[in-house]
């Protein structure tokens, strides 16, 4: 608060006064501040900031100056202080405070400079009193407001630690974007902002591994129209324990269409396992629903990234997690490829082309050979994973009267795997797609369409053929033998599309 002009600050009364808009603030405030003289004295210079009573360090944001005014940085804090744009003649300026999540009293002060070598500093301004006096453990807003447009990716790698995912992506303007920040202010602080899509929470951890458990933990909860900040402590893969919230100030929090943002300053040490003190973690990034005002198990895996990183240091990580594990890919892989070519293309020969199969081999048809030990131990393998070759060894023959039972059964069964294997794989391409227009899910939707009218055509086919409608029945099996053909490649389109959209994600 002394600029250096070579002159000591004036002992006299200051000619000039701050005002303030309110005598009170919630969290999301946006209070007006003014500087003006008190007997028409000029003056060319300013600098204003807050304090509190219990901490000479600045506390808010000042936002949206008039064009005598801008918004600097103070103790490494963004906006943390107000100062003016030029050294022209004025006679009053007017900022905006941004009120933080906070029950401690705002002090306002001000140094003002008429000249190169008079000025006044540490001009006392009105006392602000919080709305809420004497609260304690986790901090709550009173009102969901558009607070941090201030949570940028401004400053990664210079300024501050930043982890993303997508890689680069900035929240200012990606609303899928998820971003986590943190930067050393004073001495012994650390300002974490955290923010990401999510109607539930949004939470940072601080881990010596990458797994879950003995984890330091950061929460914004959304609940009711609130937001409420939480330091929490997590040991092995139970809930994790909610500590009692002190040594956090500057808060500010904001719920703007479905989006979580969250910016404070934490004074504790990231407590885990690790006993030796290091700034070097892995960190986690997860979100998640909220039930009963507790948070519940994390939607999808946490991001996190690939090695150990300096939380106050200056460099930029982005999310590992959708790289690893490869048998991941490779499962969903060859899920598709059992379900898009071998099962499908094995479901519908079995339905519509056993009129292909009218060559006898061994005294049965080629369709169906049941001798020796192979199709046995075969039978045997399947009926360890599958209850439809099982069902198929005992089915009755033709004319019995229990082969339309069996007929049903077997169907059904059928088509219930079918369903479950295509809902399983819808479920599995939402886990791993990492595209912003969630492609992959539609072309598996392309794909459920195209099979439904390959069997509704081919079923069409099959009436025609029990009506009788066909005038020349020997050459239908030409145009059955054409649409398998299609059918086939149609699969194959698809699900090469998928594999390309699983190595990709």
């Amino acid at each position: 608060m002394q600029p250096s002009h070579g002159a000591n600050a004036q002992t006299s009364t200051p000619p000039y006064s701050i005002n303030v808009q309110k005598t009170n603030y919630s969290e999301g405030d946006k209070i007006t501040v003014t500087i003006q003289s008190n007997s028409g004295q000029t003056f060319k210079g300013f600098l204003l900031r807050t304090t509190t009573a219990t901490k000479d360090a600045p506390i808010g944001t000042f936002i949206n100056t008039d064009s005598s005014a801008q918004a600097i940085s103070c103790n490494s804090i963004s906006g943390g202080a107000a100062s003016h744009t030029s050294n022209s003649v004025k006679q009053k300026v007017e900022v905006q405070w941004l009120a933080p999540q906070s029950s401690d009293d705002v002090h306002f002060k001000a140094t003002v400079v008429q000249s190169k070598r008079i000025y006044w500093s540490n001009i006392l301004g009105p006392t602000l009193k919080s709305t809420r006096q004497g609260t304690s453990g986790s901090l709550q807003m009173q009102s969901v407001t558009s607070a941090p447009d201030l949570i940028s990716r401004d400053g990664c790698s210079t300024t501050k630690f930043c982890f993303t995912s997508p890689s680069g992506c900035d929240p200012l303007s990606d609303s899928s974007c998820y971003f986590m920040s943190s930067a050393a202010v004073d001495t012994d602080g650390l300002r974490i902002e955290i923010s990401g899509p999510s109607t539930g929470y949004m939470a940072v951890g601080f881990s010596d591994d990458q797994k879950m458990g003995n984890d330091d933990i950061y929460i914004c909860l959304y609940q009711n129209g609130n937001i409420i900040v939480q330091h929490a402590y997590s040991t092995g893969r139970s809930d994790p324990t909610v500590l009692t919230l002190s040594n956090v100030d500057n808060i500010v929090t904001s719920f703007n269409n479905g989006i979580i943002k969250c910016s404070f300053i934490t004074r504790n040490q990231i407590s885990t396992q690790q006993r030796a003190f290091t700034d070097m973690y892995y960190v986690f990034l997860a979100k998640g629903p909220v039930e009963s005002g507790k948070i519940g198990k994390h939607s999808e895996d946490p991001f996190k990234t690939a090695d150990k990183v300096n939380i106050t240091g200056f460099q930029e990580s982005s999310d590992n997690s959708n790289g690893e594990p490869s048998i991941i890919k490779a499962h969903g892989a060859l899920m598709l490829i059992s379900w898009m070519t071998t099962g499908s293309i094995g479901m519908l020969m079995a339905r519509y082309f056993k009129e292909a199969a009218k060559k006898l081999v061994g005294g049965k048809a080629i369709w169906f050979q049941d001798t020796g030990a192979h199709p046995v131990l075969g039978c045997i393998v399947m009926v360890l994973a599958l209850i439809q070759p099982f069902v198929a060894i005992f089915r009755p023959a033709p004319q019995s009267k229990r082969r339309p039972i069996f007929y049903w059964f077997h169907a059904l069964n059928a088509l219930v795997i079918k369903v479950l294997a295509v809902a399983t794989i819808f479920l599995g391409l939402q886990l791993i797609d990492s595209s912003s227009n969630r492609w992959l899910a539609k072309v598996m939707g392309g794909f459920v369409g195209w099979e439904a009218l390959m069997f509704i055509l081919l079923d069409t086919d099959v009436i025609c053929k029990k009506k009788e409608i066909y005038q020349e029945p020997e050459n239908t099996m030409k145009h059955e033998i054409l649409l398998l053909i299609i059918y086939v490649c149609g699969n194959l389109a698809f699900l090469i599309a998928l594999l390309v959209g699983i190595g990709q994600s």
